[in-house]
């Protein structure tokens, strides 16, 4: 087993600031004073993290699919024991490889590095490799991985709130594969980007279609007693693209990097958070001025409802940045080690759907509307693509766009929406249209992108479509989405919404 080098600062934090969870990725305040004593702002560091020379070795160069499953990289896969974890923190890293090999682990956070895309941060091994079990198939059939740690490492103080990749590389016949954790923070920033793990691993259907979706009886299903663990690697994404060579980074690749990489570009003070970060740490949202919800944020615990909805409250401003929004609700459940790294889907926030989809009719229909804190809301026919457009020109959201009202940026809308605007006092509908199963078959679905204001001088904005970051930047491995509609990329209209979108949260008071 590699382990890093622990430093005495690093020592001092581990011992007397923070609890963990025991590899949850989820943590308590030592006691309840400490959650307002947030770290001093850092404003220039992103921007000086950005500086630092970068690198486009994190790509994966070889990776293999099994052909019977078509999901899993036996060859080497694994997981990492946080989805978000701190500074002074320990991280185990869990690999199998099959046949068994040595191999490597290179970790590399993910940002704009002069366009490489990332910065390597340390490598481990060769490691040994082993052929680990699959887990068998449990209640609700989950399957919960008991792999022995591989690799442990502290990590250091001096690794930034961002996104980190871990390629691991079998020696044997050099095929690779990802595994992915968050690295968070406790200290003040403009902005906070939650990346929306809760859904990367609800749409995980590894070892072989067991995931959310998965009862078992046939694909797509939309009820209960189905649970999945965080303790599994990520497979291939199987969804709407065939993109292998993202395996075993969730859906951050695929829909969220866009925009974390357009953020770090422009230097903008941005920190780190997971979904499991705004169910178990209400406070820490009000350490910023803006939350960001990016690509594909379904699934959402009732807490991290409420939780992001009290935080509106006292000022945050918000910007979902995403389609099909707190669509699922999710309970955490403990796993085989008492740790909440399981869940299952309990509910759909909103009324009943007509045109409900099979399994959904078993769900009590007892939660709020997603719309109460969207702005809109999930409905069917739930899917399609659309042009973005324009209602409101003269909204500041479109100012320095030359919009005028119709005008449309093609494709933009997709492949899951908001409608049916939420009775909020002073909501504005900002764009609007209907959705369409391809090109001129629409398929009678109305997507409305909405902002409404907040008590205090903030404003909550829904961009109404998972695809928003493709109108950003391409970073290197990208691979544009194409169903229903197909997005155009960076786009000078998308670039300055979100920038007058940043720019008025800047402004705003923020919480307090």
């Amino acid at each position: 087993m590699a382990r890093a080098i622990i430093n005495r600062r690093q020592a001092l934090q581990a011992a007397g600031g923070i609890v963990a969870l025991m590899g949850s990725g989820l943590y308590v305040p030592t006691d309840s004073a400490e959650a307002q004593q947030f770290a001093p702002a850092q404003p220039e560091l992103i921007r000086r993290e950005n500086q630092r020379p970068g690198t486009r070795k994190w790509l994966l160069e070889n990776t293999r699919v099994d052909p019977q499953s078509k999901i899993r990289c036996p060859w080497i896969e694994g997981y990492a024991s946080h989805t978000s974890i701190r500074a002074g923190q320990t991280l185990t890293i869990h690999v199998s490889t099959n046949p068994p090999s040595p191999f490597t682990i290179d970790i590399y956070r993910l940002g704009y590095y002069g366009g490489q895309g990332a910065r390597l941060m340390t490598s481990l091994g060769p490691l040994k490799g082993t052929t680990q079990p699959d887990p068998p198939v449990g209640p609700k059939r989950l399957r919960d991985c008991q792999w022995e740690p591989c690799a442990t490492l502290l990590i250091s103080d001096e690794w930034p709130s961002g996104v980190y990749l871990g390629k691991l590389t079998s020696q044997r016949e050099g095929v690779q594969s990802y595994v992915i954790f968050i690295v968070r923070d406790h200290r003040r920033a403009d902005f906070i980007f939650q990346c929306s793990d809760t859904t990367w691993q609800s749409y995980n259907r590894w070892p072989d279609l067991f995931s959310l979706y998965d009862d078992g009886k046939e694909g797509w299903y939309w009820g209960n007693n189905v649970a999945v663990s965080f303790n599994r690697p990520y497979g291939k994404y199987r969804q709407i693209l065939d993109a292998p060579l993202s395996t075993g980074s969730g859906e951050f690749l695929l829909w969220e990097f866009p925009l974390a990489y357009w953020l770090e570009q422009h230097g903008y003070d941005v920190t780190y958070i997971s979904n499991l970060d705004t169910h178990a740490d209400p406070a820490g949202l009000l350490r910023a001025k803006g939350f960001l919800s990016v690509g594909h944020d379904e699934y959402y615990s009732i807490e991290m409802f409420n939780n992001l909805q009290r935080a509106i409250a006292a000022g945050l401003n918000v910007a979902f940045l995403s389609g099909n929004v707190c669509c699922g609700r999710i309970e955490f459940q403990k796993d085989f080690a008492g740790r909440l790294r399981t869940f299952e889907r309990v509910d759909f926030f909103g009324p009943r759907d007509p045109k409900g989809i099979r399994g959904m009719e078993t769900l009590p229909h007892t939660s709020p509307s997603s719309g109460e804190l969207v702005g809109a809301r999930n409905l069917s026919p739930f899917v399609g693509g659309a042009d973005w457009i324009c209602l409101k020109p003269d909204h500041w959201l479109f100012e320095g766009t030359g919009m005028n009202k119709g005008d449309g940026i093609p494709g933009l809308v997709g492949w899951e929406w908001h409608g049916d605007p939420a009775n909020i006092p002073g909501l504005e509908v900002v764009a609007s249209g209907p959705t369409q199963s391809a090109p001129g078959k629409p398929n009678g679905g109305i997507y409305t992108a909405t902002i409404y204001p907040g008590p205090k001088g903030n404003f909550v904005f829904n961009a109404s479509t998972c695809w928003w970051a493709d109108g950003l930047s391409e970073p290197p491995g990208y691979k544009r989405p194409s169903v229903y509609t197909t997005p155009g990329g960076p786009d000078r209209r998308v670039q300055r919404i979100t920038t007058n979108l940043l720019e008025r949260m800047r402004q705003a008071p923020g919480p307090g």
